[in-house]
């Protein structure tokens, strides 16, 4: 087959070869080429199976059509998912995605940032650490792009985000177990201080407040971040133990917490929901398959990884321009998947 040139797409598109090479190289802003020719031109190029000699136009350009996604943890199904629909999405533009995670470990998320600035991303994805805001700036000063997904920087609105309304979520959780006649609702939540966490814990407690539950029905157990399998189980079963009694429902604030909690409530062989009401806040295929069906809070995932890209490509279309871009936070909407459990 043969190799598409930009002769062939300047054919096709009826432009100039130097208006496409321009486009190409990253330089039509620069020579004043309309949006609308540059749009054609890369719709064109998309269409005919254009492939540019990266490296070469590295070299031209400073572009490398290449964008760092930094996560948590890949292996958790949540930045799984998000992960492909970013690679899937930017395969779109043309763009490659190389993607690490932090563990939730400060030095480590600097030391992935300071990594990929030497690759030379063009732009980023970041599910940031608690203190990484400044490190961010600094990217920001530096022209390249960022866009947060899944949490945020209250203090920071110069920092653009895409992630679900976690206040709202809980509380629709929250309010629909008491509908069901819960009073007595635990709340299993990871140590955190970012503000996504505070708002889900925060969602809890004022739906409690609104209903008139008081300490009886009012229960926060934290699990340390680092703690291993064992130890946060052991964390879980001091509060389930008492389910029935003490306990009449349990919200899990994170999805790996809800696969811990099902394991704890097989051993202590809990009936769901006779016992005990279970609610998780994000799905896992897991609880979908187990018996009972797991209740969640369900985050609109490949959306998040959709609008997160498409805010990073309206950025890198923009970059070298005087355009003001709308930084208020996206706020998606989770649904309430009722199942078997409640």
């Amino acid at each position: 087959m043969k190799k598409v040139s930009i002769s062939d797409i300047a054919r096709k598109a009826g432009v100039s070869v130097s208006t496409v090479s321009f486009v190409m190289n990253d330089k039509a802003v620069k020579m004043r080429i309309s949006r609308e020719v540059i749009e054609k031109v890369e719709n064109v190029a998309r269409e005919m199976g254009y492939r540019p000699n990266q490296l070469a136009r590295g070299l031209r350009t400073g572009k490398t059509k290449t964008i760092g996604l930094i996560v948590e943890n890949i292996s958790n199904a949540f930045f799984a998912t998000l992960a492909k629909t970013i690679e899937d999405e930017a395969k779109k533009y043309d763009y490659k995605v190389v993607y690490c995670s932090t563990d939730n470990d400060e030095e480590k998320a600097r030391e992935l940032i300071n990594m990929l600035s030497q690759r030379q991303v063009d732009g980023y994805i970041i599910t940031p650490t608690l203190n990484l805001a400044d490190e961010i700036r600094k990217l920001q000063a530096e022209s390249k792009p960022v866009i947060l997904i899944d949490r945020y920087f209250p203090q920071h609105d110069e920092i653009p985000a895409v992630l679900v309304d976690n206040f709202e979520g809980v509380s629709r959780g929250t309010e629909y177990l008491i509908s069901k006649g819960y009073r007595k609702i635990a709340l299993v939540t990871i140590e955190s201080e970012m503000a996504h966490m505070k708002d889900r814990v925060r969602g809890y407690c004022e739906i409690l407040k609104k209903h008139g539950i008081g300490s009886e029905g009012h229960q926060v157990k934290v699990i340390p971040y680092n703690s291993g399998k064992e130890a946060a189980m052991q964390e879980i079963e001091s509060v389930l133990s008492g389910a029935g009694e003490s306990v009449d429902a349990v919200f899990f604030l994170t999805n790996y917490l809800g696969v811990l909690g099902i394991e704890v409530i097989k051993k202590l062989r809990i009936k769901v929901p006779e016992q005990l009401a279970v609610l998780c806040f994000d799905d896992n295929d897991i609880f979908r398959l187990y018996t009972p069906t797991i209740s969640v809070i369900r985050q609109p995932v490949e959306e998040i990884g959709q609008k997160a890209m498409a805010a990073l490509i309206e950025r890198l279309k923009h970059s070298g321009e005087d355009v003001v871009q709308e930084n208020e936070p996206v706020q998606l909407h989770a649904d309430l998947v009722p199942r078997e459990s409640i």
